[in-house]
């Protein structure tokens, strides 16, 4: 089963790049999103296995909000996040923070080999660490 890649950009080209990139070429089950998802139940219901996601929308931040929502709920804290951005200045600014969350950045513009080995390192350690998980015997 090929993994669900939520891509968050309020871009249209950048959306369709990625679905091509990542779905027709890579084979991974790719949704889009034009605009940060304002509900957790939203990300909840899409179940992704990461999420690719932009910090400025317009003159609005609402990806950063995006992810400080996604990192402070328990049934989405664990979801990987690459921050694909132009915004050099706020992941500056967001540095510290982003390292402690295992938040991978790549900058607009990116070069293709280098998101997708992104990708699929946080893929594979999202694998591990959820396997790893399931092994673990529950306390009754």
């Amino acid at each position: 089963m090929a993994a669900r890649i939520l891509v968050v950009n309020d871009t249209q080209e950048i959306l369709e790049l990625f679905r091509i990139l990542l779905e027709e070429e890579e084979g991974y089950e790719v949704v889009l999103s034009g605009f940060p998802v304002q509900e957790i139940s939203d990300v909840e219901r899409i179940n992704p296995d990461l999420i690719i996601l932009d910090f400025v929308f317009g003159d609005q931040k609402s990806g950063w909000q995006m992810l400080q929502m996604l990192k402070m709920k328990r049934s989405t804290a664990s979801i990987p996040v690459i921050v694909c951005t132009a915004a050099l200045g706020l992941v500056r600014e967001q540095e510290g923070y982003l390292v402690s969350q295992g938040v991978h950045v790549v900058f607009k513009p990116f070069d293709i080999d280098h998101l997708l080995t992104n990708v699929k390192q946080l893929l594979e350690s999202h694998e591990h660490f959820a396997s790893a998980s399931e092994e673990k015997p529950k306390k009754k």
